[in-house]
């Protein structure tokens, strides 16, 4: 509970990410407020054919109760506004009376792979990238929509809107209109990122039109429906500010807000990104591009596998508890298993983009120890980000400080290790615990007349120094990583 010297004007962010919902109190700094932090555990339901979704109105339910149990431990306190973030590119359709017609089709979800051919001949994928700042692939909404109505022809049709799962959310709060705020629209590959507006050319190669989608505001919202109003009376009359992509936030809230830091996440999946504010941009080829807010940039490239692959094989090869696995993964030399990793198993996102990807595993022998098996997993990953850092190096020159958050390396030295060895180049953990959720909070404090979110005070924890020798003989593993994803995908 909230002390009553501390009580005043605080800031709930609710953090829907792809593992958790969590809901948390923050000052008018940006620190989160002990002991009001909830958070609810959940997982994507995956089909045997590449499905990745999840049921909007149980996820809805999770937001709600994350809510419930944060403001139950925030007796007093004056909520100035609410915050959210939640994760990008992801769909689902509603019906004329706003129900859903379809589950929420996740940024996982690889099934919509299949209707990228189609969409390769109808746009100038090359033009569209430079508009939209995203490639046509499964993870955006031009694949999943041409491929729901071939695969879900009644859903389809009963579909009267598409929206994120947040326009979802707020739609339930406070009844229409039906509103997304830049940053989420930034991420469905529909939108022209210089002009902020729906892109005309994309719509036009696809079943669907502008009328379905939702009005681009960045203004909050106020005023929450009957059952809402009476079952949280502490947010009646709160702003609650446009939901805003997780990266975005995680960026933020790591402090990585400037052009001279690169933000490394590692959570359920892996990002690295640079942020930046602009008036506009001409989005390079290679990395995405997206936006945090109407002023603000976020360019760079993401991983499908970060912290699910390693909880994967720490199931599946049952390997000990995490503390003593840490001391055996410390214990082996890099490179030293003799194993070429390809860690694709959830698909790519970036950098080659390869829709169909599966995972590789090349050298695997009698010999081969299960914690090997993980370490070779953790050094594949870090040899991914470190094409993934060549590709930003050229596309936004300067040297940058990486700033790394996310439970996968906060919860392992050895693998922060193994990413600044493998980059050639220091790796600073942050000091924040979750920095997507402080991030949200961050930019809900701005918007509400707070100090830009550049200037906010962020911690820093330790650094960890490349070593050169160790730096080589990753070197040599990324090219040999690149010869077997030649092998393997270079037809794709």
């Amino acid at each position: 509970m909230v002390s009553s010297e501390s009580q005043g004007a605080r800031i709930l962010s609710v953090d829907v990410g792809s593992s958790s919902v969590r809901a948390e109190l923050y000052d008018d700094a940006g620190d989160s407020v002990v002991g009001t932090e909830v958070k609810l555990n959940y997982e994507f339901e995956y089909t045997p054919d590449g499905g990745a979704e999840k049921d909007a109105d149980e996820l809805l339910d999770l937001v709600v109760r994350a809510v419930d149990g944060t403001l139950s431990e925030a007796r007093g306190a004056i909520i100035s506004g609410v915050a959210m973030s939640t994760f990008w590119h992801s769909v689902l359709g509603l019906d004329r009376d706003g129900r859903p017609t379809t589950p929420i089709l996740t940024w996982a979800d690889r099934r919509a792979a299949e209707a990228v051919p189609d969409l390769r001949e109808r746009l100038n994928e090359r033009a569209n990238h430079r508009r939209t700042g995203c490639v046509l692939h499964s993870s955006y909404w031009p694949a999943k929509l041409l491929w729901s109505s071939r695969a879900m022809p009644e859903a389809f049709e009963k579909t009267e809107r598409w929206v994120s799962p947040a326009d979802y959310f707020y739609a339930r709060f406070f009844g229409e209109p039906y509103q997304v705020g830049t940053s989420m629209a930034s991420g469905t590959g529909l939108l022209d990122q210089n002009r902020r507006k729906w892109d005309r050319k994309t719509l036009e190669a696809l079943p669907a039109e502008e009328g379905q989608l939702s009005t681009i505001s960045d203004e909050p919202r106020k005023g929450l429906a009957g059952e809402w109003a009476e079952r949280w009376p502490a947010l009646r009359e709160a702003p609650w500010l446009p939901a805003v992509g997780d990266g975005a936030c995680s960026n933020v809230g790591s402090g990585c807000t400037g052009s001279d830091r690169l933000a490394l996440m590692v959570g359920t999946s892996g990002a690295m990104r640079v942020l930046w504010k602009a008036e506009s941009v001409e989005i390079p080829d290679g990395p995405w591009c997206y936006r945090a807010d109407a002023e603000r940039y976020v360019l760079g490239g993401a991983l499908s596998d970060g912290g699910n692959l390693i909880e994967w094989l720490r199931s599946t090869l049952r390997l000990p508890d995490p503390e003593k696995t840490e001391e055996m993964l410390s214990d082996l030399e890099p490179d030293s298993h003799g194993l070429t990793f390809l860690p694709l198993l959830a698909g790519e996102r970036g950098p080659g983009w390869a829709d169909r990807a599966n995972g590789t595993v090349s050298g695997l022998s009698m010999s081969s120890k299960p914690v090997e098996i993980l370490r070779a997993a953790m050094e594949a990953v870090a040899l991914r980000f470190a094409i993934i850092a060549e590709m930003l190096d050229t596309a936004s020159p300067g040297e940058k400080e990486v700033v790394a958050s996310g439970g996968g390396l906060l919860r392992s030295p050895t693998w922060t290790g193994i990413m600044a060895d493998t980059l050639g180049r220091p790796v600073t953990l942050s000091g924040v615990k979750e920095a997507s959720s402080r991030g949200a909070a961050l930019i809900a404090l701005e918007a509400l007349g707070g100090p830009e979110i550049e200037a906010a005070d962020v911690p820093l924890g330790e650094t960890f120094e490349p070593d050169s020798g160790r730096h080589e003989i990753y070197r040599r593993a990324l090219e040999r990583q690149r010869r077997l994803y030649d092998a393997v995908l270079g037809g794709s």
